[in-house]
């Protein structure tokens, strides 16, 4: 056993001396990205506080209605965004809602098309297994730390550690509905001269669209589970609130900052859960 301890096989320091050499030599990358990143994050929540309360509200409900078609939604949409602005937490709703959208967004446009390549090909998904597994297992303290050396403080290196997280769900979720599409209704559609392009389109996306929107909802709840943590390299929102309440010792505002996430949570998995389910 002393030897093994004393023969330590330096991995951190590998990883290490991997990260320091991307920074030297990609630093204008991801100087670029985290410009990139920061002009979105910033104008969408500058426009979401531009846009007066009473009418955002109004636009959410609104969605609710069209989706759902259930005023019982509705109803609880406008009482909860009511109760956001009454516990004082609207601005820190929005910057965290900005932060939710952005890595919602960008996990569905990575990982849907890389879940359905991996249905195609068994070999590519063998060897993603093991990669998605890592990702989901590893603390999501540890992305933090290459995060903020690469991207600094900000909403940036919280956005990219959320989807480092975030991304294996729409991956896992997209796989499964694409690879269970039946074989005889491909054959089906083969029969009537269907090309790849029309089986993937018309047949295989449609079938796993269920399967993809639970990879959505899936997204939206584990990129607010990451709130608290990103607030920790300064990403703002609501996050941030609870990580003071946390150091204050200050328990109402604690309860009430993640009453409104879950708020938030709620009115998300409502409107984006699979098409025909049902209100409860």
């Amino acid at each position: 056993m002393e030897w093994l301890e004393e023969n330590k096989i330096p991995i951190g320091q590998w990883l290490s001396d991997a990260l320091d050499f991307l920074i030297l030599h990609l630093g204008w990358l991801f100087d670029g990205i985290d410009l990139v990143l920061n002009v979105i994050f910033d104008a969408t929540t500058d426009v979401m506080l531009a846009t007066p309360w009473f009418l955002f509200i109004a636009i959410i409900a609104g969605v609710a209605w069209y989706v759902r078609r259930s005023w019982k939604l509705v109803a609880f949409v406008i009482f909860a965004q009511l109760m956001m602005i009454n516990l004082g937490y609207w601005e820190a709703t929005m910057e965290t809602l900005a932060l939710v959208i952005w890595a919602t967004v960008l996990c569905m446009i990575m990982g849907v098309p890389i879940g359905i390549a991996a249905a195609h090909r068994p070999k590519l998904w063998l060897a993603m297994r093991p990669v998605l597994d890592m990702m989901q297992t590893v603390p999501v303290f540890v992305y933090l730390i290459p995060a903020l050396a690469m991207f600094g403080l900000g909403a940036t290196p919280g956005l990219m550690a959320t989807i480092i997280f975030v991304l294996p769900a729409p991956i896992r979720l997209s796989y499964l509905g694409v690879s269970s599409t039946p074989k005889n209704l491909l054959e089906a559609a083969e029969s009537f001269g269907a090309t790849k392009s029309q089986l993937l389109w018309k047949v295989e996306i449609p079938y796993a669209m269920p399967s993809i929107m639970a990879g959505l909802t899936q997204t939206i709840m584990l990129t607010l589970s990451m709130v608290v943590i990103a607030s920790m390299v300064a990403a703002p929102g609501l996050g941030v609130d609870i990580l003071r309440s946390i150091n204050q010792v200050n328990a109402p505002k604690g309860f009430e900052a993640g009453l409104v996430i879950a708020l938030v949570a709620i009115i998300m998995e409502r409107i984006c859960r699979k098409p025909g389910s049902k209100e409860e």
